[in-house]
Parts: C-alpha cells; structure tokens; sequence
C-alpha cells in the first residue's frame, strides 16, 4: 500500500472530529449548523469592494512575501486603537491563514521530537499542526468547577521537560470560552521567561469578550525582547474565513527568517485580496462591535434555554462565541453529535475532537442569528429532555 511509504508525521496527522460531523450532515434540510468556528454573514461589502477593485486594477503578481506595506501599517493602526500599543509597521507578517500563522510559528521555534505543551480541552489545529512537524503536542488540562474553567499554573510547570521548546496559549478559548486574566499570562510569561521558552500567543478572540471592551493581552504586560509569537486571522472579526488571510505579530529581527518560510510555503497572499484586508482593519470597527453585541445576547439566550433543561452542565464563556457543555451519562460524543442531527437536526461539535478533557462535552458555536440560535437551543434542550 502507497500509505506504508509516506512520512510517519504525515501519517499521524489526526482526523478532524469536526469535520466528521460537518460531512455527516451537510447535506440535511432546515439543519441549523453550528458545529463550525463561523458567523452566519457574508462578508462586509466594504471588505469585499476593495478587493474587487484590487482584482480590476491588475494586482494579480507576485507581491511582498510579508504582506504589502499598505496591510502591515493597518496592522500598525489597528494595534493603536484597540491595545493603545505602537507597533511599527516591520512587526507584523501577513499570512495564508491563521492556520498558516500557527504553522510558521511552530517551524520557528520547534522541530523533530520536541515538546510543545498547550491547554486542553483545545481547537484541534494546533495539535495537529504541531504533530504534522513532527513534534509532541502535550496537553495541560483546564479545570471546571463552580467558578468556571481555570488553569493551575503548578501543572503547567509539571509538564515542561528539557525538550520543551514552547506554550501555545488561546485566550478567549476555542472552545471553552476561558479567558486568562492579567495575573494568569503574568505568571506563564513568568514561568516561559524562567525555563527559557516561546509563547505562541492565539488572541484571535480578544474582541469577542464579554466582561470589556477586549480581553486581557500579554502585549499589556510583555517586554519587547520576550519571546512571544502572537497569531491571528481575519477570519472571526470580519466575517472572512473563506479568505484565508492571518497575520503574525513578531520582534522585527525574526522578519528574514518568516519571510524565507513563507517563500517555501505559499510565497505570499494575493495582493488584491490583502487590498480587502486593509478595508477590514481601518473600516471595520463598527461592524466588529455590532458582531460582538449580537454574540454577547446570543450567549445569554443559549445559555437560558441549553442550562433550563437541567442535564447540561458548563461555565458561562467568557470570551470566543462557543457554549462548551457536558451532558450527564454521556459516554460518547461523537455517536451524540450523530444523533442530534438525525433527531433534532442541529449541528454540533463533539467533545473528544477538542482532546483531553473533551470526553462526555459538546460545542455549539453560537454566532449567528438570534432566532437560528433560539430555535437551535430549543432543538437541543429538547434533545437533552429525552435522553
């Protein structure tokens, strides 16, 4: 069989329990889908115009490798506004993805047989990126009591070996929705300053937050020489996940080496597309806050109806716009996720595709329309109610 020959990192690949899901029901009539990390609306036509109009003026070659300087200084502008910090322009990378940022941040600072530890239960991607690279994704499990999920900063310790090279920390959380206060990225800042490691910073949600304006940030607290990778997207705050545009926030002395890594991977975004990505950054303001304000009555609505049933159990999140919940007697999450698109036709994400911690949990992503997220938490309490 050809698959006996390929590379053992490549063959170790994880599937993607999500994705499972996704193609089990895909196809179903009046099936409300929430089991992806997406919005319901298109994209802004403010964002989609300036790409149009890069298409049609011929912005069609070869371009900078680390993003047009148009896009680095909207970054620049960006970061003012919202985390009151000036950044120069030579900071920020451009992307093929989120995705991309995280894959390049791990080529950065880990190779063969490395640790990289993160916090479980976690968006399956960055496990898999890391293991694909061929290093060893260690998870560090979350704990859930009555005051929702937090992290022991002793068992992060504990799981750090000589051949730990980096912490990947998401906060707000996908899919948990936990997000890390002050004094918590103080003290993994703290310990990766001591043990000599990287932080890969995934901030993606620092705007959906829910008790601020933005959620806490370890630019509030870095220095400019820590070794911090931040990666982003433009995927949640603009409704653009099919673009596939990220950004990597770095010390500029990292910019040759990003740049050679970008040359041997994708060689660059399209410039055109970057043109829709500036439109995001400097007129997008407004409908960031319309989406965090529509998400923020979305999370109380389902959490309302989902915790009324009595059989589920979660934290309230925070931040990012999942409602991750675990169900009494649930053994298997996945045969669960099956059966609530055969029996009330939504669409969720099971548990175990999130890793250690996941067993027995369910996501349901609850960006979208208020009356498709009524009607979903409805559908779901209901199913609840059965079992």
């Amino acid at each position: 069989m050809l698959t006996s020959h390929i590379q053992p990192a490549a063959a170790k690949a994880p599937t993607s329990g999500i994705i499972s899901v996704v193609n089990y029901g895909r196809d179903r009539q009046g099936l409300i889908p929430l089991w992806a990390g997406e919005g319901d609306l298109p994209t802004p036509d403010f964002i989609s115009e300036a790409a149009a109009k890069g298409l049609r003026d011929g912005e069609t070659f070869y371009t900078w490798q680390r993003g047009i300087p148009d896009l680095r200084e909207a970054l620049a502008r960006y970061y003012q506004r919202h985390f009151g910090k000036a950044f120069p322009a030579d900071e920020f990378i451009v992307t093929s993805s989120g995705m991309h940022a995280i894959q390049l941040a791990i080529q950065l600072v880990a190779g063969g047989g490395d640790d990289l530890v993160y916090l479980s239960p976690a968006w399956p991607n960055f496990a898999g990126a890391a293991t694909v690279a061929g290093a060893n994704p260690i998870p560090v499990p979350l704990t859930l009591s009555g005051n929702g999920w937090t992290m022991d900063i002793e068992r992060l310790e504990d799981s750090i070996t000589p051949k730990t090279r980096a912490i990947f920390l998401n906060s707000p959380c996908n899919p948990t929705g936990w997000t890390a206060d002050l004094a918590t990225l103080q003290s993994v800042l703290d310990l990766a300053r001591r043990k000599g490691l990287w932080i890969i910073a995934d901030e993606i949600y620092s705007l959906f937050y829910y008790d601020g304006t933005r959620a806490p940030s370890f630019l509030d607290i870095m220095a400019p020489e820590d070794r911090i990778l931040f990666v982003n997207t433009f995927s949640k705050n603009w409704a653009m996940t099919g673009w596939r545009i990220g950004w990597l926030r770095v010390h500029p002395s990292l910019n040759p080496t990003l740049e050679n890594l970008i040359q041997y991977s994708t060689s660059g975004v399209a410039q055109f597309l970057q043109r829709g990505a500036v439109a995001a950054l400097d007129l997008g303001d407004d409908f960031i806050v319309s989406q965090v304000e529509r998400a923020h009555q979305a999370r109380d609505l389902v959490c309302r109806i989902v915790g009324a049933s009595g059989r589920a159990r979660f934290a309230v999140p925070q931040g990012a716009f999942y409602l991750f919940f675990s169900v009494d007697g649930l053994d298997d999450s996945m045969a669960a996720a099956v059966e609530i698109i055969d029996k009330a036709n939504v669409g969720l994400a099971p548990g175990t595709a999130f890793g250690a911690g996941g067993d027995g949990y369910l996501r349901l992503c609850f960006h979208r329309r208020l009356d498709q997220v009524e009607e979903a938490s409805m559908r779901v309490a209901q199913w609840l109610e059965s079992r």
